[in-house]
């Protein structure tokens, strides 16, 4: 029996395809291009979920995805953290004095400075930390080097010069997986998660009014992001998530009379909370 497929961005060793290992090992891994063809496989069947990275701790939101998410057929299903570590990888043989260049992702060079200066390397920028990685073992020279997540060094045969070479110990990115279908998290069984877009109508306070009745009745609110509609100023469309079930009686008062003061709103997952979140 063929197993299940899981979509995510990137090259095998990238660390979206950690997760999908750490939290699927019973789905076969799809690496895909681009975000856009992460969910195109997801919409045609040809994977079952995907693993989508949608925030980071230093980097803040990943802007692609919020901007795929409001107009795609696709449900939240469940949501997963995973602590962001680099390694400082070069082909069997090399060693810390024989390392020039390092080769990785534009984020993932500014995320690991303090070791790129202590070295003394120049840096060059590829597409993928993963990429990278794989970029080093064909060359085979022992003056390249990539910074990658560490599952890169098994798929792509190259030995661990440095690990955690990550300036900051808290980097962490918040991924969610994503389902052709609605699969709802059962009310009173644990802490919930609710993720939905609204268009606030275009009147005075409209916006004000419209969050006002998550205050009211004690619903708290994890995440806001605004986004233009369209290219028109005037016109804004919001991501929100907040913590409880939408049957929760406080959560249902606080939609009712959201959607007084909007034009619409869609409901984008209701799913389990990952224990990261309250620690």
């Amino acid at each position: 029996m063929t197993a299940p497929r899981i979509a995510y961005q990137g090259e095998p060793g990238a660390n979206s395809h950690l997760v999908c290992r750490q939290h699927y090992p019973d789905h076969d891994a799809l690496a895909c291009a681009s975000f856009e063809d992460v969910f195109a496989a997801v919409e045609t069947g040809e994977a079952a979920l995907a693993m989508i990275p949608i925030d980071n701790s230093i980097a803040g939101r990943v802007a692609d995805i919020h901007h795929f998410l409001p107009g795609s057929t696709l449900h939240i299903v469940a949501e997963h953290f995973l602590r962001i570590q680099f390694v400082l990888l070069g082909v069997p043989g090399s060693t810390l004095d024989s390392v020039k260049t390092v080769h990785s992702h534009v984020h993932a060079l500014g995320q690991c400075r303090k070791a790129i200066r202590e070295l003394g390397l120049s840096a060059v920028v590829s597409g993928d930390t993963a990429g990278a990685a794989r970029e080093v073992a064909e060359m085979g020279d022992p003056s390249q080097a990539a910074i990658s997540p560490p599952l890169a060094a098994e798929i792509y045969g190259l030995e661990v010069l440095r690990e955690d070479v990550e300036d900051e110990d808290h980097n962490t990115t918040r991924f969610v997986v994503l389902s052709r279908e609605l699969v709802e998290a059962p009310a009173g069984n644990g802490p919930v998660v609710t993720s939905f877009v609204f268009n606030v109508r275009n009147i005075p306070a409209a916006l004000y009014k419209a969050l006002g009745g998550f205050a009211t009745n004690g619903v708290n609110m994890t995440k806001l992001e605004s986004y233009m509609v369209g290219g028109h100023f005037a016109a804004t469309q919001f991501l929100a998530e907040v913590d409880g079930h939408p049957s929760d009686p406080p959560l249902a008062r606080a939609l009712e009379e959201l959607r007084f003061f909007t034009d619409d709103v869609k409901i984008l997952g209701v799913y389990p909370a990952a224990r990261e979140r309250g620690e």
